[in-house]
């Protein structure tokens, strides 16, 4: 056996040598095939896969990998062996490492690896993993695929390789920037999501191609493949790490039938509680949450609406004639806000999407689900065009997404750092809000010319007073509100404010969707 390995081996260009030795015995050497990998052919592929009916991958997974086998206590028993991580014998910067299919990770996976002129299968492989006690010996056949992968850069030192990106689990992916810890995620593709009455459908990543970086390359491309029962793409990712880790990406789209919502870019975070939650759990936290805030940028207006959740999903639409970018972004980066010592809250990325290209009109859509405790994540948002893709005719999207501590913030300094409610004390009926704003220009106005205030709110309330004071303890202003909700309403309010010096707006506009608590539903 060893013979005929050796013999495969010098089949191999020399770039894959070290990879098929590592699969060694295990399964058998999948041999490298002369041949360009590049968009161009990924979208050739979804096309293809977008005239036959969906077809899920779950349905090839061993019955020993099923959730009723492999339980969540096994399958944390499994661990990749990081000795034989992808590109590790090469010395490359980036590494690569495989998540074991099968527990809730139901739908395998292919990858594959790609250089300018080879590409190859990477097969599934049991020497890969420890099982520790666990024993699935000869039960996982080499063809079953991964749950996924995560890729490894010295990120934060040059002798470290810390976690850049994880890809796992539908279209899911996460990652990284120096000095940040996980949080919040983004997705290939949204369908139909916050829609009451309708069913989300989850599309997944079916297959990817990892691309060998050149030596001394600092950025890392990979090509992924899109399915579900509506659609199937092509997705381009070029991740580019650093203090703001970019990812460049750029999709194709194949809808086999249109659904009511198309949710472009999503991202998925989690928000429990706050500054700006009236009633906060019995927690010994101060705040629990991985973003703090929607950012939206159009031509004219820079928006931050804080997040907050009320008793039931709300589904917030924000109208854009031209998109800038939006984003979901942590901004209370202050330990002492939280008091965590197990889930760095302070240090979870901000994630802000820049559009590449026009995208026209339509729609930023922020979804909003009650939660109980910070283990699901409960906000999403997107983008959602006005004119819809034509069936089976190719739907182009492309955009920059920046994760870092202050994506989304670095081109205007002048805006929200903090929202704080509460009933007033002084008239029960009444909502008092605390708005920080702060800033370069705004510091630089004086007590004597303050910033003007400008508040408005849907019909259902009214603004009964509104002030603006130079924070005694800070270095911005703090726009005192009080709200009176109309008699009797059960309907969230919508509240906004914004600054100005003279007739030039200042930052951005604070807006809010206040909901009344769910013991004075009806």
């Amino acid at each position: 056996m060893a013979q005929m390995r050796d013999k495969l081996l010098l089949q191999l260009p020399p770039f894959l040598v070290s990879f098929a030795f590592l699969v060694g015995t295990a399964c058998p050497v999948a041999l490298a095939e002369k041949g360009k990998v590049d968009f161009e052919v990924v979208t050739r592929l979804a096309r293809q896969r977008a005239e036959a009916p969906f077809h899920s991958p779950k349905e090839h997974l061993p019955a020993a990998l099923h959730a009723d086998q492999l339980n969540y206590d096994n399958y944390r028993e499994i661990r990749f062996k990081p000795d034989m991580a992808l590109w590790k014998e090469d010395g490359q910067k980036f590494q690569v490492q495989f998540f074991h299919p099968g527990y809730i990770y139901h739908e395998p996976v292919q990858l594959n690896e790609f250089t300018s002129t080879h590409y190859q299968r990477i097969r599934f492989a049991m020497d890969f993993f420890d099982y520790g006690k666990l024993d699935l010996k000869g039960k996982v056949p080499f063809d079953t695929g991964y749950a996924g992968f995560r890729v490894h850069y010295p990120l934060n030192r040059p002798d470290v390789m810390d976690e850049l990106a994880v890809f796992q689990g539908a279209s899911y992916f996460r990652l990284l920037a120096q000095g940040l810890r996980y949080g919040i995620s983004g997705r290939g593709l949204a369908l139909d999501c916050g829609e009451k009455g309708r069913v989300e459908e989850f599309p997944i990543f079916t297959d990817f191609w990892l691309g060998k970086p050149a030596p001394g390359e600092t950025s890392l491309t990979i090509y992924a493949l899109l399915d579900s029962v509506s659609v199937t793409g092509a997705y381009r990712f070029v991740l580019q790490p650093g203090a703001c880790t970019l990812a460049d990406v750029e999709s194709v789209l194949f809808f086999r039938k249109v659904p009511g919502t198309i949710g472009v870019a999503p991202l998925t975070s989690m928000f429990w509680f706050g500054e700006n939650t009236e009633r906060k759990p019995d927690d010994y936290r101060e705040e629990v949450h991985d973003s703090d805030g929607l950012c939206l940028v159009t031509e004219s207006e820079r928006i931050w609406r804080p997040l907050s959740t009320g008793s039931d999903l709300r589904h917030s639409v924000f109208v854009v004639n031209k998109l800038k970018g939006f984003g979901l972004l942590q901004r209370d980066r202050r330990h002492d806000h939280y008091e965590d010592i197990f889930n760095f809250y302070h240090q979870t990325p901000s994630v802000f999407i820049e559009p590449v290209g026009e995208w026209g009109e339509g729609e930023v859509r922020l979804v909003e689900l009650s939660t109980k405790d910070e283990y699901l994540d409960n906000v999403v948002a997107f983008w959602h065009p006005k004119v819809q893709p034509e069936p089976m005719q190719p739907w182009k999207m492309a955009y920059r997404m920046k994760w870092g501590s202050n994506a989304g913030s670095e081109s205007s300094p002048d805006g929200v750092r903090s929202t704080r409610v509460g009933v007033d004390i002084h008239d029960s009926g009444a909502l008092q809000f605390a708005i920080d704003f702060d800033g370069p220009a705004l510091q630089a106005l004086t007590e004597a010319s303050p910033p003007g205030c400008v508040p408005s709110c849907s019909p259902n309330a009214h603004i009964a007073e509104a002030q603006v004071v130079k924070h005694p303890f800070a270095t911005g202003w703090r726009v005192m509100l009080k709200l009176v909700p109309a008699s009797g309403n059960q309907n969230p309010v919508d509240v906004r404010v914004s600054l100005s010096s003279g007739s030039k707006p200042l930052g951005e506009t604070w807006t809010y969707l206040w909901s009344p608590p769910a013991d004075k539903a009806p």
